[in-house]
């Protein structure tokens, strides 16, 4: 496997304490306190000690280690993190029921435009990490990306508190659902583009800021690296306690206090936390940006087409591909060559004398190409199971809307606030998996990770199969009982409590545990260590693309039952909806899913153990004449 020291992409470690928070998920106090007094060590006997891994300051000049990176500067990025978790999940755990009680929205409007923002949000990062590896570095990507942001965040709490911005009230006594008063092209036209502006500033900041605060660790340094375990554990818990305080606090004032002040809370706190950013600046640690993976794979592409007629050799040595001492004098370790896809080893043909790289590629290039196509039919197959996951910021939402909420004689519980408990139970069953299943299994089947990485999401594609059917039936339930209390008002409440949602939220959260966590780690594991960022990438791609499907399948499942003068499945009025037959419907495409999700699964053939290569490389390097001169 290429592995290059001192350059990382920018998706390289996105969302990547997911991965690492399963292997470890909190230091103990004393290893923390050990961790702490190692920091302060400083320069070995007087000599200055500069990083190995490449990093340099912020005008490129090589950093001592005594003095840049670590704890010192990751508090200010996990600090940033927690403010901007809150942002973002301030906004989307709640955008749904916005859309429908003051933009006054339909039922398939408000969850086809929710899907459509948080898809758009989740495809942009492949852009951020594109101009960060490409061009400008994660810093100055990050740094513009969060002005754009915060801009995003402004401009949406005007939106919602002027008076010219903000849609027009009915007046006391009248319900929002029932009010026809419309907000007006204007009105609409900043708020969407609020919402957009923030997915443009979460494009550039989202790839970047996990991956600036791994840069802050050296990997080539011992005690740095074991440092870096517990970032990630700390990254991992921001992520949570920022989730958390949207879902409970800021869904709580936002329905009961006012938009403007839900809005402008975390607005301000992302103000507070990009300045806390900047104050860490002359601690940082930075890496160069190390080119695109995208276009390797287009010069593969590229050079395999044009010798499209050329034969292949008998002997795959006779193919392209660069020496030993050449991946030595750039540090990185080379791919030897496979009998998959073997139409792409034409682009290491040597034919001419053109050495252009969009003509002749070495067999490690096209290996790494390889890897990166072999796991597109896994990908496709997390399509559906991303419809599925966005359910919960739609449907599932207004679901609660027509519930009994009460909790008490004075308090109600907001409906988004179900939410809080996807990511209580993930974080339950992240520990637990942990702890136990991977030890218990590891017993029987030898593997480091109990089982593959492919059958954890195995485990959760079925699990979603399941949530789709508990909550068809729970929905059934509340269409039974609002049926026998002649319940068909739009704004009625069905006495029935809300809390008959919760089995489906806190399975999605175990399920998430399977599948997402899965998901990245595959994605990430067996994308070659030169294309991190696009296997990572995958990852979020997944996530976009299934919320643009949902609100496709949404569309379409809407338009073909009104035919032929059925009234729908799926109206405004959830009370004379038949949203348990939608619920059944995506039960049985996470079942037909699931079925070529085992097909896929069966036939791939994972990457040999890329640690055992990279060790005999090195012996061999370390081995070879030159070096011993």
């Amino acid at each position: 496997m290429c592995f290059i020291k001192g350059k990382y992409n920018s998706h390289d470690v996105l969302l990547r304490p997911l991965i690492i928070s399963t292997r470890s998920f909190l230091l103990s106090p004393s290893q923390m306190a050990k961790l702490g007094e190692e920091e302060e060590e400083g320069p070995v006997d007087g000599k200055e000690d500069y990083t190995e891994d490449g990093t340099v300051d912020i005008k490129g000049k090589p950093v001592l280690r005594s003095k840049t990176g670590r704890w010192r500067a990751c508090s200010f990025i996990v600090g940033y993190e927690i403010f901007e978790r809150m942002a973002y999940y301030g906004i989307a755990s709640n955008l749904v029921l916005y859309l429908t009680k003051k933009l006054h929205e339909g039922t398939v409007a408000s969850s086809n435009n929710v899907t459509n923002w948080v898809g758009t949000v989740w495809i942009l990062p492949i852009l951020g990490a594109y101009i960060a590896d490409a061009h400008l570095g994660r810093f100055w990507t990050f740094l513009i990306s969060s002005a754009i942001y915060l801009m995003g965040m402004s401009l949406l709490t005007l939106a919602v508190s002027v008076h010219a911005l903000r849609p027009p009230s009915c007046g006391q006594g009248i319900k929002e659902e029932l009010c026809d008063k419309r907000a007006s092209p204007l009105q609409k036209g900043v708020f969407y583009g609020a919402l957009y502006i923030i997915a443009v500033g979460t494009g550039g900041t989202k790839p970047n800021i996990s991956t600036m605060g791994a840069d802050q660790f050296d990997e080539f340094q011992p005690k740095e690296r074991i440092q870096k375990l517990s970032f990630f554990n700390w990254w991992m818990f921001s992520i949570f306690f920022g989730t958390l305080f949207s879902s409970t606090f800021l869904i709580y004032i936002q329905d009961n206090v006012g938009w403007s002040l839900g809005y402008g809370l975390p607005t301000a706190g992302l103000a507070v936390s990009i300045i806390v950013f900047l104050i860490g600046t002359p601690f940082y640690r930075h890496k160069l940006p190390a080119g695109s993976p995208f276009t390797k794979i287009a010069q593969v592409l590229v050079a395999a087409t044009r010798k499209w007629k050329d034969p292949l050799p008998n002997d795959p040595k006779e193919l392209h591909e660069l020496g030993i001492e050449e991946y030595s004098r750039s540090e990185k370790f080379r791919i030897d060559h496979t009998l998959s896809l073997r139409f792409l080893d034409k682009a290491a043909v040597k034919s001419g004398s053109s050495s252009s790289p969009w003509i002749l590629c070495p067999v490690t290039q096209v290996e790494e190409t390889k890897q990166m196509i072999k796991m597109l039919p896994v990908l496709l197959t997390t399509l559906i199971p991303s419809t599925v996951v966005a359910q919960v910021g739609t449907f599932f939402i207004r679901q609660g809307t027509t519930l009994d909420r009460s909790m008490g004689p004075n308090f109600e519980i907001p409906p988004a606030c179900l939410t809080a408990f996807v990511t209580i139970f993930m974080l339950i069953s992240l520990i637990l998996y942990d702890r136990y299943v991977v030890p218990i299994t590891r017993r029987y089947t030898k593997n480091p990770r109990g089982i593959t990485l492919l059958q954890r999401m195995g485990i959760g594609l079925f699990l979603h199969i399941i949530i789709m059917v508990i909550a068809c039936i729970a929905e059934r339930k509340r269409l039974s009982v609002a049926k026998e209390h002649k319940i068909f008002g739009k704004s009625d409440t069905v006495p029935l409590s809300i809390f008959i949602l919760l089995p489906q939220f806190a399975l999605m959260g175990v399920a998430d545990a399977f599948v997402e966590v899965a998901k990245l780690e595959f994605f990430y594991d067996q994308a070659p260590e030169g294309m991190k960022s696009l296997g990572t990438s995958y990852f979020t791609s997944s996530l976009g693309i299934g919320n643009y499907l949902s609100s496709f399948l949404l569309t379409t499942v809407s338009d073909v039952t009104k035919t032929h003068g059925h009234r729908g499945w799926i109206l405004d009025n959830l009370n004379i909806s038949h949203l348990d037959y939608y619920y059944a419907f995506l039960a049985i495409l996470s079942f037909l899913n699931f079925l070529a999700y085992l097909l896929v699964a069966k036939f791939f053939v994972y990457n040999v153990d890329q640690e055992s290569k990279r060790n005999m490389q090195e012996a061999i390097i370390e081995s070879s004449p030159s070096r011993k001169i």
